[in-house]
């Protein structure tokens, strides 16, 4: 309500101030409201004994387990004459989704909170969650700016 519709040369402030803050909103803001969402204390972290092993599972769960179930499952869909990929659409990109999908905080750590009470446990899930999900991103963003590349090389 207080932002002018346009300014003196007609031009959308609204839209300029958008373009403006969306970075900083994708690439800050989101992963630090992630962050602080989780609850994970920093300060007091230990994944000595059984918190390195919970932490682990849940991150092997996230990034592989989830890769591993939309790839299979699209695979034997597909295999089967169940289904088919969208046109345009390769294995490798399905590759690139899978990772991406390893990326879980709210399902994740509610689970987790079912499994384990608040304490050394909850926060070697939430630990592994935010570990695995850092690795899924970062892995599903190599496989797409690989996928990327080509498609530009085989362009020109």
């Amino acid at each position: 309500f207080c932002i002018p519709l346009k300014d003196k040369a007609g031009g959308s402030v609204l839209h300029r101030l958008t373009d403006a803050l969306q970075p900083w909103v994708a690439y800050f803001i989101v992963p630090l409201f992630a962050l602080v969402n989780a609850g994970l204390p920093l300060g007091n972290l230990g994944l000595a004994g059984n918190g390195g092993q919970i932490a682990l599972g849940v991150g092997l769960g996230l990034v592989l387990g989830k890769f591993v179930g939309i790839m299979g499952a699209s695979g034997a869909l597909v295999l089967l004459g169940l289904g088919r990929l969208p046109e345009g659409m390769r294995w490798p990109h399905m590759a690139a989704v899978s990772l991406l999908e390893g990326i879980g905080f709210t399902m994740s750590l509610f689970i987790g909170g079912l499994a384990f009470a608040e304490g050394d446990a909850m926060n070697a899930v939430r630990f592994g969650v935010l570990v695995a999900s850092v690795v899924a991103a970062t892995a599903g963003l190599l496989v797409l700016r690989n996928l990327s590349g080509k498609a530009h090389r085989g362009a020109l």
